[in-house]
């Protein structure tokens, strides 16, 4: 295909939704060879989601702009990490576009915003700029950009394995979940950090081969509580990055706190490592009633606040 030829099939604009996850189950199994940690989890999409507006420019240059001023959309934004790498594989270096992008999805948070936003850069410009990769490939480009990059682009509800690269689709929840999903604005909590601290308190009980790894992650493929999800028996929540994040950081136990008070709430977590938590509920609106009646709690415990709903889908096409 000729760059003249590839110019024309060029699509003008291009409109992504990008949702964030939250983790119904994180389990540490123990450290790999490569240094990153081998976990095995349940995760779920839920309809906070960002906006990624991409345009053509015709310039060559590749430039994010975004509605946070405090975000920064230089080289090490994920969005411009994977349009570089799009751009890189399709051998086409003429190919430019403007990306702006709409943030909802707070930042630093444990809900797979960045990651969500750098699929939704391979999903978009593999579409404006009319390359044709498959989801394949995409998948293969979003394993080497993040760990949560590849859930992103797949969405719904996954066991993820390895890394969180892994992933097996799970069918999805019965009913429609509702959840309350609570962050302080003002503290972020550091990835590296969390996993550092996971292996200094708990490395002494790390499974250490691949044989006590496969037989972890057939115990949760097995778990009843995901065959399906409902409301009837909700799913236990593990996630053992709170065990050590949340001691160290006093806005998770409040969050947790304020959670577990709400009325019909199922169950209560912290996601991926913090410091967002959430409670599921049976539907999405014993989730709004919950919030709207906790609203002023929260808010003079310095906490932003939002009621969500599953979503069977990872980074989609706007119409």
């Amino acid at each position: 295909i000729s760059s003249t030829l590839l110019l024309d099939r060029m699509t003008a604009t291009v409109r992504v939704t990008a949702p964030a996850k939250i983790n119904l189950h994180l389990e540490v199994l123990g450290q790999r060879a490569d240094g990153f940690h081998e976990l095995a989890m349940v995760m779920q999409s839920i309809d906070l989601a960002d906006q990624l507006d991409c345009s053509n420019s015709a310039d060559g240059l590749i430039q994010l702009s975004c509605d946070q001023p405090g975000l920064s959309c230089g080289s090490d934004n994920l969005v411009m990490r994977a349009a570089e790498l799009l751009r890189q594989r399709s051998g086409f270096n003429e190919l430019g576009a403007h990306l702006h992008l709409r943030k909802r999805i707070p930042i630093g948070a444990g809900l797979a915003g960045g990651s969500s936003d750098g699929a939704a850069a391979l999903l978009a410009l593999n579409t404006l700029w009319g390359l044709g990769h498959s989801q394949d490939h995409l998948r293969a480009m979003a394993c080497e950009l993040g760990s949560d990059m590849p859930f992103c682009l797949a969405g719904g509800l996954q066991l993820c394995f390895g890394r969180g690269e892994c992933l097996e689709s799970v069918p999805a929840a019965a009913e429609s979940f509702g959840v309350v999903l609570v962050k302080d604005p003002t503290v972020s909590v550091s990835t590296p950090w969390a996993y550092g601290e996971c292996r200094r308190l708990n490395g002494d009980h790390y499974l250490s081969d691949e044989q006590a790894f496969a037989e972890r992650r057939q115990h949760l493929r097995a778990a009843l509580w995901l065959h399906p999800l409902r409301a009837a028996e909700p799913p236990p929540l593990r996630n053992d990055l709170q065990d050590v994040v949340a001691p160290q950081t006093a806005s998770v136990q409040t969050a947790l706190r304020l959670l577990q008070d709400l009325p019909g709430q199922l169950r209560t977590a912290m996601s991926g490592s913090g410091p967002s938590c959430f409670a599921l509920f049976a539907n999405r609106q014993d989730a709004d009633q919950a919030l709207d009646a906790a609203r002023d709690r929260f808010a003079q415990a310095g906490l932003d606040a939002w009621s969500c709903s599953f979503v069977g889908h990872g980074v989609k096409l706007m119409p």
